[in-house]
């Protein structure tokens, strides 16, 4: 039988900012028997442009996703915010161009967020993580609302063995970040960041864990600031861990 064949897309700020969240993905997908493919080639899925309104040049750097990843099987992300992009916002950019279109729906099928690709097409709840710490999980905006994935985070973090795993009471409030909207209203942004630190300190877990790095470099920036002693981590940053 062969293997699973899945391409990664590493999304902007992961390749920027937080490398190891790509390569944790490719350890457990690795560890998991899957085959793991990365092209270079590939560039911003084009949310920025898109949520700013500007949607020629969200189109534009869309279509280079479209064209990257015809032989993939599947497309594996580790972020809701870029998934949800795909699948839900790139049939919307393509609406008029019916040979576009057809490739959105393409690849929306074969597009995942990590821990919906482990659970829902791998099947896999546990991968054999060990992490004895005390956790707690935000449900970050476009994972929970755009496309519907609550339990998959929270059934791979309850087979991690020694995880205290705790709900924060505001699991489902916003971080604040939203990408350009943290740039156009930073002091909104900053009382919505608040707001979900409060909820997270309350639980005196040592790591706030998140599927999107977006919500995890605001937080983790606010954390510094104040001086607070909890970490964050990305999901697969602590599925890699044995």
């Amino acid at each position: 039988m062969s293997k699973i064949r899945a391409a990664l897309f590493v999304t902007c700020i992961g390749d920027q900012f937080f490398p190891q969240v790509g390569e944790s993905v490719v350890k457990v997908l690795r560890r998991l028997d899957v085959e793991v493919t990365f092209n270079p080639a590939q560039t911003c899925c084009g949310q920025p442009a898109f949520n700013t309104g500007y949607r020629d040049e969200a189109r534009a750097v869309a279509s280079k996703v479209l064209d990257l990843f015809d032989d993939a099987d599947y497309v594996v992300c580790p972020s809701g915010s870029c998934t949800s992009m795909v699948r839900v916002f790139f049939p919307e950019l393509f609406a008029n161009d019916p040979d576009r279109l057809k490739k959105c729906r393409h690849l929306r099928d074969r597009f995942f967020e990590f821990s919906e690709f482990l659970v829902n097409v791998l099947k896999v709840e546990d991968v054999g993580a060990s992490f004895p710490h005390r956790v707690t999980y935000h449900d970050s905006c476009h994972l929970l609302r755009e496309l519907g994935v609550e339990q998959q985070p929270r059934k791979l973090l309850s087979n991690v063995r020694g995880i205290d795993f705790v709900e924060m009471e505001g699991y489902k409030v916003c971080c604040g970040f939203g990408g350009t909207f943290a740039v156009k209203f930073p002091e909104v942004s900053a009382a919505m960041g608040q707001d979900k630190l409060g909820f997270a300190t309350a639980t005196n877990a040592e790591y706030l864990v998140a599927n999107d790095s977006g919500c995890l470099m605001h937080l983790a920036g606010m954390i510094h600031r104040q001086g607070l002693a909890l970490k964050t981590m990305h999901l697969a940053e602590v599925l890699v861990h044995q």
